[in-house]
């Protein structure tokens, strides 16, 4: 009998490829209410790949007793109940270290931008507005102190290119990491940084952990970078310390509800922000082998192989 994979999101068309010309799968689709509730009704689904959109919860996986596994096409788990996947003895999946560099590239491009104010730049250009370039402000990077928040894969590879570029580098995490910069406290990181980059996960210990006593702290003039989770930073307090020219600008490739609603949402529009609408591992590069190495494991455990290394996020809890 074939084993049924039900797809949430679509996939990369090489990630596709790879599903349809497996002999032992049959491949279903839920991509909106309808065909999801159609897709539950069928016997023996074993596997549910999605990507950062769909939702799979407890009531879900309750619908499916024969899930197996729950994988996602990414690295972030925000959109997968995994103490709920945990307890019921299924595998969740996901792609670990797949969009280092892709969103390493977007958060020293956010920040170049941010600091030397190319957008502006740009859009002089573009609407013929070359002769008010004497009105033009920017700094450079070169330096300038770097406070990373979080000092991953991600991270590191953010440390790195900051490096070349003449910046100093210090950050705070939650282990002491075998790098040559300094681990300060989180409070020694914001006094001392030119521009903070968040790179942490979503956990109730980092939701809201940039509020307004954090803000206050940094160096007035400051600037924030965000590639890591929107829930991170509390909103208000970020607009606030945007509004009283604490911080010096913001950039973001996330916010806290995606996707805004952009006639409401004050951040979007404020001249001090530089926001991209989730967009840093969308690159073609990255994208696909998220989501070939994805359905690779996938299929790697439905067989009975071993998958990549280190692609069972919930592992040691399946364990104890």
């Amino acid at each position: 009998m074939k084993k049924k994979i039900l797809l949430l999101e679509t996939l990369a068309e090489e990630a596709m490829e790879l599903l349809e010309s497996a002999d032992e799968v049959e491949v279903l689709m839920g991509l909106d209410e309808s065909s999801l509730q159609t897709a539950v009704k069928s016997n023996d689904i074993a596997a549910i790949i999605t990507r950062g959109k769909g939702q799979v919860r407890a009531n879900l996986m309750d619908q499916i007793p024969s899930l197996k596994i729950i994988a996602r096409a990414g690295v972030g788990l925000d959109n997968i109940d995994v103490i709920a996947a945990s307890k019921r003895g299924i595998k969740v999946v996901n792609a670990p270290n797949s969009n280092a560099n892709t969103i390493a590239e977007h958060t020293i491009s956010l920040m170049l931008n941010l600091q030397r104010n190319l957008f502006t730049a740009f859009t002089m250009v573009k609407e013929g507005r070359w002769d008010e370039r004497g009105t033009y402000q920017g700094d450079e990077l070169h330096g300038k102190t770097l406070g990373i928040l979080g000092m991953g894969n991600i991270g590191k590879k953010v440390a790195r290119i900051a490096e070349v570029l003449g910046m100093k580098v210090c950050y705070w995490s939650a282990y002491k990491e075998a790098v040559s910069y300094p681990k300060l406290s989180l409070q020694e990181v914001l006094i001392s940084s030119d521009v903070v980059s968040l790179h942490l996960p979503l956990t109730p210990e980092t939701e809201n952990l940039i509020n307004d006593q954090a803000l206050n702290q940094l160096k007035t003039g400051a600037l924030l970078i965000n590639t890591a989770r929107g829930k991170i930073i509390d909103q208000k307090a970020l607009l606030h310390a945007l509004d009283s020219e604490k911080l010096g600008g913001f950039a973001a490739d996330v916010l806290a509800v995606e996707p805004p609603k952009a006639e409401d949402n004050p951040l979007i529009r404020h001249p001090k922000t530089l926001i991209t609408a989730h967009v840093g591992s969308l690159t073609k590069t990255t994208y696909t082998q998220m989501c070939t190495m994805t359905v690779k494991n996938t299929l790697a455990i439905l067989s009975g192989q071993e998958p990549m290394e280190n692609c069972i996020f919930n592992q040691k809890e399946l364990t104890e």
